[in-house]
């Protein structure tokens, strides 16, 4: 079986010398400035399930997109075909593109001085000498253990071990190419578990860059089975309005709506629940979201955004009040500000504030719902209504007590972000979102 996989870092130099060359020919066809973005990817991934081996993928792929502006028409196309001639086909593409589109008044290259001088090496590319052999074992490792971890465990789908590694490289007409390398690799596991009173599923998972901070594969497959385990046999509870504790997991998708808000695209089309919140309170004053993009070895970390724009740490809500939005070029434009460095979205936002240990936040919660599994697109951007499907445990006098499900939390989350007690001691750093569990004071709990 094939093991050897390419090393991106080879292809750094070659893709910024195509960037170089892609730009030129954008200028020989008559554009007044162009950008372009190359990723390049490659790795392998393994899956076992139920002790066999079921798939082994390999990938390598490479994508340019290429947009031109002829004064402030703008055109894009893409193509995965580096050679001379497909260059000039995309790049001519895009001009056609350019042509017959309205001017706008806000497109165009972010400004020049926003560029970075320098790369900091940010310590992002760890590669894993893995072969496909080793990863099937520990897949396989990974399975047995979620499965030996209680007799109610009856079936899989599937313990999988992957490695990634990637490229990025972005240049435009102010004379900006900048690259960087990453890697990413990951160990996961679904189970299903089965009682008396029907099946339940559940998953663990670990992701890192570096391949000896990833947590063991009996770990990763032991917490799988215990949380599926602990999944079975749920009951319903009374309607009512309860304390909500979310875990890290389920905290950063409720934390995401509020960067959504605050994004310049849904902030220049007037839909945002947080429209000319600037200066304004949105969340509990002790709570601080704040980017740091340039972290060494963290997931979410770069050194410029998704238009060549320096990365730099600031606040987006500093104790409670909206200090930045986020915004790239054009939509800090739209309103009449300055781009944040945040093309592409945040990196590394990092949620701080009043912090207790887990059983801290269940002893003040004392009755609630702990939510661990999230069901449902019921999030209203314009109105800031929300109401969504949930499972996950009941608590009773600051103890978890039994698994509940086919529930509904619903609130308005221009009230619930300043409802927010407090957060857990147990940041989840395996996303670009990284944080703990977060208490909120109260939110309507429908039974099905």
């Amino acid at each position: 079986m094939p093991t050897a996989m390419m090393d991106v870092r080879e292809s750094e130099a070659a893709l910024k010398q195509l960037v170089s060359d892609i730009l030129a020919e954008a200028e020989r066809q008559g554009a007044s400035a162009a950008e372009v973005s190359v990723n390049e990817d490659a790795g392998f991934s393994v899956t076992v399930r139920k002790g066999e081996l079921e798939t082994v993928e390999f990938n390598q792929d490479r994508g340019f997109g290429i947009t031109v502006y002829h004064g402030q028409r703008k055109g894009s196309a893409s193509t995965s075909d580096s050679s001379a001639a497909a260059i000039k086909e995309t790049v001519s593409a895009a001009t056609n593109i350019a042509r017959f589109t309205e001017e706008d008044p806000c497109s165009g290259l972010a400004e020049a001085q926003l560029m970075p001088v320098e790369l900091p090496d940010l310590g992002l590319f760890h590669p894993w000498s893995l072969g496909t052999d080793e990863a099937e074992e520990l897949a396989r490792q990974c399975e047995v253990a979620g499965l030996a971890q209680d007799a109610r465990i009856v079936n899989s789908d599937g313990a999988q071990v992957s490695t990634q590694q990637s490229c990025r490289v972005y240049g435009n007409s102010h004379g900006f190419v900048g690259g960087f390398n990453g890697t990413r690799h990951s160990m996961s596991c679904v189970l299903i578990g089965e009682d008396e009173n029907g099946m339940q599923r559940d998953y663990w998972y670990t992701l890192a860059r570096e391949p000896s901070k990833l947590e063991s594969a009996q770990h990763v497959g032991s917490e799988a089975g215990r949380r599926t385990a602990a999944r079975l046999s749920p009951r319903g509870i009374a309607t009512g309005r309860y304390p909500i504790l979310f875990t890290p997991q389920m905290a950063a998708g409720f934390i995401g709506h509020l960067i959504g808000a605050i994004s310049g695209g849904a902030l220049y089309r007037k839909a945002s629940f947080l429209l000319d919140s600037l200066g304004e309170r949105v969340m509990s004053e002790h709570v601080t979201l704040r980017e740091r993009p340039l972290m060494h070895g963290w997931i979410g970390s770069a050194a410029f955004d998704g238009e060549g724009v320096a990365t730099r740490e600031k606040h987006f809500v500093n104790a409670g009040v909206v200090e930045n939005y986020v915004l790239g070029s054009y939509s800090a434009r739209k309103l009449g500000m300055a781009t944040t460095g945040n093309a592409g979205g945040v990196f590394n936002l990092q949620v701080e504030g009043r912090t207790l240990t887990v059983d801290e936040l269940l002893g003040e919660m004392g009755q609630g719902l702990l939510v661990t599994d999230l069901m449902g697109q019921g999030v209203n951007s314009v109105t800031g209504d929300y109401s969504r499907g949930a499972s996950g445990f009941w608590v009773e006098d600051g103890a978890i007590a039994y698994p509940v499900d086919e529930l509904t939390i619903a609130a308005n989350l221009r009230d619930v972000y300043c409802d927010i007690v407090a957060l857990g001691d147990d940041v989840d750093e395996r996303g670009n979102i990284r944080t703990p569990s977060i208490l909120v004071g109260g939110m309507t709990v429908a039974s099905q």
